[in-house]
């Protein structure tokens, strides 16, 4: 398990509220217990595993799909009393046993039902084995309400079929008894009432020792007395027994199916554990919903490399309030060990590193991240936080002391699969001291090839990154013109505190800043100045990079839409082709089917008919249609030479040419679909549908 240092590091990169919200999440005691108990993996397996559960169940619950991990009651007493001999489970304890039983089964149905798709999350239920036999024996005793049925043994049907019987007499009886009275004006108001469990009639006080039966009761007025009509006794007293005889039986018939469920008691604490199991997943992949969280690229060697990053519980608080988050890229490894954060106060520094921080604990706990999943999470043994005030008046120390307290515990222990994060490092003493030992604090943790994050003021740490192997520069960017800072973390280089800046900004009078800037030293205020332009110049280029990411996206989804359009019209062309080359073929298996159906009718009227002459120019014709096609091939050549198609509909007096043998003709008259089309000196009798207008080329006229 995860060493933490110091006790509240937990509390300090905030990961107990992202706790907090998946304990909101959980619908079972079982999951809010594992909730509580949540374990810091230091094996990548283990983590591995648990992300894959939750980024599985959050496929599902994107998907639409529903998994059938519908039980959410609380079952530890109930499992006490089966291990308990002679123990009684209740109607309604069965009835949850029961549904407990059957979640378990719908559950491996639905496995069943998804095949592999779901692998992770099945694992998880290999070795549990549905008992068929839990429900079976419940459901013949227990119906959907959790009451013990009629006919759960016969001597109850008996009891029960005697009780309704005796209470129909003894409602039938007592409501003759209260019309009797009411004629006679006995009865107040209220009529009647219920006392001791007997039905009683509402009696006038002064008619009390008139009417005969047994008192059970009077008013708060004494004006009013409760008396149970000596006809209806003996049959309440009979009511009375039988019900005691129910309840006997009753609580025979639970007991001896609480013990044939007890045999079971091993596997309904394995579904009990499995629906835990399942709800805690459940609650993770919610949360992960929440958080437009995934899974990152899992290392065992320690590091960070986070991509497009949020702190989740700003991004939630941003996304409510309707206000972007600025995304975080981080990277830590063998090469990049410490990073040195600077920046403007207020600017981001101690957010971008509770992000990483938080973000790590969550990988190795099993949460997905808001993250891009081309992130990759190593795996440290320890995390080692010193974030805020470390002031303890308990023991007498002062905040500096305490820092250095904590800065000798990271020193003694921390080695290379420590992550460690300090916040203003140095801070609390003289300048000049405090950065010294800052620098040989970072130094020494450097030499240990521990990862880290330390956001600092210091220069001389700003400048310590450039020339120590493994230290690198961060700045918070922040622009001047707007006097505002901008959250986003640059790595590579230092970035100035923008005290003068922000001097301005707070409202401060602009002779005491001036007053400022000359009592500051003169190379140190040079080099915040050099540090100051070097970071407006990076905000500038950064403005121009997003212009140019833009045009570059922009000339890329022009691009896909060309290749889009063209390969469109290319499949088009290719559709025309074939469907041309379909139209060719079916139309030669037609011709061929038609002339071996034709010469079949040859062969028949050569064997059966005496004139062979007329048969044998039958198949000429069919033989020698190849010769016609080819006529009428050259037909059509020679009047395409001669003449152009003009279409239209067809008037008397157009030149028309038929379709087929391309004959061209004048049209005489014209009526419904025939026409008359004279040819030469030939009328014809057509139909106008096969013949199109034309009309004659002009002649090139000679040199």
């Amino acid at each position: 398990m995860m060493q933490l240092y110091p006790a509240n590091a937990i509390e300090a990169l905030e990961f107990n509220k992202v706790c907090d919200l998946l304990m909101q999440k959980c619908r079972t005691d079982a999951a809010r217990e594992r909730v509580a108990n949540m374990r810091i993996h230091t094996h990548k397996d283990h983590a591995q595993r648990e992300l894959q559960q939750a980024l599985e169940y959050k496929n599902i619950l994107t998907s639409g799909d529903h998994f059938p991990n519908d039980h959410t009651r609380n079952m530890t007493k109930e499992l006490r009393l089966l291990a308990i001999p002679g123990g009684v489970l209740s109607g309604e304890q069965l009835l949850s046993v029961h549904q407990l039983a059957l979640s378990i089964r719908d559950i491996l149905l639905w496995f069943k039902k998804n095949n592999d798709l779901f692998p992770v999350l099945r694992a998880l239920s290999d070795k549990v084995t549905y008992e068929k036999k839990i429900a079976e024996t419940i459901t013949a005793v227990i119906d959907e309400t959790g009451m013990v049925r009629d006919n759960a043994s016969r001597e109850l049907m008996s009891i029960r079929a005697d009780l309704g019987r005796v209470r129909n007499e003894a409602r039938r009886v007592f409501e003759s008894v209260l019309r009797k009275w009411n004629k006679a004006g006995y009865l107040a108001d209220i009529g009647e009432s219920f006392l001791n469990g007997r039905r009683t009639a509402a009696v006038l006080a002064e008619y009390k020792r008139i009417v005969k039966g047994i008192l059970h009761g009077e008013s708060d007025t004494q004006k009013t007395v409760f008396i149970e009509p000596e006809e209806t006794t003996e049959l309440n007293n009979e009511i009375f027994s039988l019900e005691r005889a129910e309840a006997r039986e009753i609580q025979r018939i639970l007991a001896q199916a609480t013990k044939d469920v007890s045999v079971y008691a091993a596997h309904l604490e394995s579904y009990y554990h499995l629906c835990g199991v399942y709800d805690h997943i459940r609650a993770r992949a919610l949360l992960a919903i929440d958080m437009n969280a995934g899974m990152p690229i899992l290392s065992q060697h320690p590091g960070i490399n986070l991509e497009k990053a949020y702190h989740p519980l700003l991004y939630l608080y941003n996304r409510q309030h309707n206000k972007p988050t600025i995304p975080l890229n981080l990277r830590l490894d063998r090469q990049q060990r410490i990073l040195i954060i600077s920046g403007p106060n207020a600017g981001g520094k101690t957010v971008a590193m509770k992000t990483a921080g938080l973000l790590q604990l969550m990988v190795q706990a099993g949460l997905l991240i808001p993250a891009a999943e081309t992130s990759e999470m190593g795996i440290f043994r320890q995390i080692m936080v010193q974030i805020g005030d470390t002031q303890s008046i308990e023991h007498e120390l002062s905040t500096y002391s305490a820092h250095l307290q904590h800065m000798k515990h990271f020193m003694d222990f921390a080695d290379g699969k420590t992550l460690f994060f300090i916040d203003e490092l140095g801070s609390g003493s003289d300048p000049n001291l405090g950065g010294a030992f800052a620098e040989a604090i970072v130094e020494d943790l450097a030499h240990k090839h521990a990862l880290g994050i330390i956001t600092t003021h210091y220069l001389n740490l700003k400048v310590m990154a450039g020339k120590v192997r493994g230290i690198i520069n961060g700045a918070m960017t922040f622009d001047e013109e707007r006097l505002e800072p901008l959250y986003r973390l640059n790595i590579g280089k230092p970035g100035s505190s923008y005290t003068f800046a922000i001097a301005q900004r707070s409202g401060l009078p602009q002779s005491v800043i001036d007053r400022a800037r000359q009592l500051t030293q003169r190379e140190h205020f040079k080099l915040d100045k050099m540090l100051h332009q070097a970071e407006q110049q990076s905000v500038k280029l950064t403005d121009k990079e997003k212009e140019l990411d833009k045009l570059l996206k922009e000339n890329e989804r022009l691009r896909k839409h060309y290749e889009e359009a063209t390969n469109k019209e290319k499949r088009r062309h290719e559709y025309e082709t074939l469907k041309l080359q379909n139209k060719v073929k079916k139309e030669e298996l037609d011709y061929l089917r038609d002339t071996e159906r034709k010469f079949k009718q040859i062969i028949h009227d050569w064997k059966k008919t005496e004139n062979k002459q007329e048969v044998i120019n039958a198949a000429e014709n069919v033989l020698f249609r190849k010769k016609q096609i080819q006529a009428n091939a050259s037909a059509a050549k020679k009047a395409d030479k001669t003449y152009d198609t003009v279409g239209g509909t067809p008037q008397p007096g157009d030149l028309v040419r038929h379709q087929a043998n391309h004959q061209v003709g004048t049209l005489q008259s014209l009526r419904d679909k025939r026409a008359v089309v004279l040819i030469g000196k030939m009328p014809f009798n057509v139909n106008i549908e096969e013949w199109v207008v034309v009309r004659k080329k002009k002649q090139k006229a000679e040199k």
